[in-house]
C-alpha cells in the first residue's frame, strides 16, 4: 500500500511541475500571420441570402517554450458600435503536443453567427448596399491560466468568400 501512495504522490508532483511552466507574455511572443478576412456566403436562410463576417489566420509561437494549452477567441464588431459584440468564435489552438517554439498553427477560421440577410439583392449587391455597415475583427489569445490578451484587430474586407 505504501508503494501505491508513493507512486500517487510522485505522479501528483510530476503533473504539478508540468503545469508550472514559466509564464509567456503573448503580446510579445505570439504573432498573428496570414490574415484573410471577408464575408462568407452562408447560403439561403429563411428564404434570404446570408453573409457573415469571417477571418482566417495562423498563430506563430515566438517564445522559447512549447505552448501546451493555447486558445484563441475572435470577436466581431460593427464599426458603428465597436463596444457591442457582433459574433464570436472560440478555438482550441493546440492539442496535447502544444505549439513548439518558432512553429505556426494550422490555419484557423472563425465565421460569425450574425450577419446580413437580403432577398431582393445578389450577394455582391448586398456588399455594395448603402445600409451595409463595415465590421472589424479582434483576435485574442490565452495560454494556460493567464488572462486573455488582445493580439490584433483588423477590418473585415468587403469581399465575398465562398469557401
Amino acid at each position: 500500500m505504501g508503494g501505491v501512495v508513493a507512486r500517487a504522490c510522485l505522479i501528483s508532483v510530476l503533473l504539478a511541475a508540468g503545469g508550472c511552466a514559466p509564464p509567456v507574455d503573448l503580446t510579445k511572443n505570439m504573432q498573428v500571420l496570414d490574415v484573410s478576412t471577408g464575408w462568407f456566403d452562408a447560403g439561403v436562410v429563411n428564404g434570404q441570402n446570408k453573409l457573415v463576417p469571417t477571418v482566417t489566420f495562423t498563430l506563430k509561437n515566438l517564445s522559447d517554450q512549447s505552448l501546451k494549452v493555447l486558445q484563441a477567441n475572435v470577436l466581431f464588431h460593427r464599426v458603428s458600435d465597436p463596444n457591442v459584440e457582433w459574433g464570436a468564435g472560440f478555438l482550441q489552438v493546440t492539442g496535447s503536443d502544444g505549439l513548439a517554439p518558432g512553429a505556426a498553427s494550422k490555419p484557423l477560421t472563425v465565421k460569425s453567427n450574425l450577419g446580413y440577410t437580403g432577398s431582393d439583392q445578389t450577394r455582391q449587391e448586398m456588399l455594395q448596399n448603402k445600409a451595409f455597415i463595415d465590421t472589424t475583427v479582434q483576435v485574442f489569445a490565452k495560454y494556460g491560466s493567464v488572462q486573455w490578451v488582445k493580439l490584433a484587430e483588423y477590418p473585415v474586407e468587403r469581399r465575398l468568400l465562398t469557401n
